[in-house]
């Protein structure tokens, strides 16, 4: 496997297999919390992931998430939840706080290069990191343009975490801008088209100041 597939195993939309996944990603209070902090009226679920960083998995460099999200807004957010206690040698995250009011750096995708040229960014502009090692079920959020990667996992034991990404209600789809985004776009969009608005079965608004447009597309 290379860079990409060595930081971890994923699996995608758990909650469309599972109905107790489904109760988790679709809670009102996580949803409320990423709302509050995008400052924005509602928030729509683009999809979750199951992250499992195996004993022994290698880092995960350096990137940007909205680089793979064909969306026309920056109000996107993702929760990242560990499912176990999570040390710095289990592959907690890093994040370069403050960095996503930059947008993009660069349309790259993880990789080495990845690793390289924003490590190359990050000692350029002296960024203040973040790091955190969180136990069982502590969250943290972080903009679709937050630069962050983990170290590779050290231990002896299986870290896994859950993820839930969000965009503002009344975001839109937006022309692919590279050969990740058309993937995107097809699998958390399905039926959809640029200039349409993020809004399939797949996209129901998980949380509005409006409660009686909470659970619709």
């Amino acid at each position: 496997r290379g860079t990409y597939h060595k930081a971890f195993i994923q699996v995608g939309n758990l909650w469309e297999l599972s109905d107790t996944v489904r109760k988790f990603v679709f809670a009102r209070r996580f949803a409320k919390i990423a709302a509050d902090l995008m400052g924005v009226d509602g928030v729509r679920v683009y999809h979750d992931q199951a992250l499992f960083k195996e004993p022994g998995g290698g880092p995960t460099p350096w990137h940007q998430d909205q680089f793979y999200w064909p969306i026309d807004t920056d109000k996107t957010i993702t929760m990242w939840m560990p499912l176990c206690d999570c040390p710095l040698e289990m592959g907690s995250l890093v994040f370069a706080s403050g960095q996503h009011k930059q947008g993009a750096f660069a349309q790259i995708a993880i990789s080495d290069e990845s690793a390289r040229l924003y490590s190359e960014f990050a000692k350029k502009n002296e960024w203040r990191l973040g790091i955190y090692e969180l136990g069982m079920g502590d969250a943290t959020f972080h903009a679709g343009w937050t630069p962050h990667k983990a170290p590779g996992n050290s231990t002896d034991k299986m870290r896994p975490a859950m993820t839930i990404i969000y965009h503002a209600h009344d975001a839109r789809i937006t022309e692919p801008a590279n050969e990740s985004q058309p993937m995107d776009l097809e699998r958390w969009f399905p039926g959809l088209k640029p200039g349409d608005p993020c809004a399939s079965p797949l996209n129901p608004i998980l949380w509005h100041k409006d409660e009686s447009l909470i659970g619709t597309v």
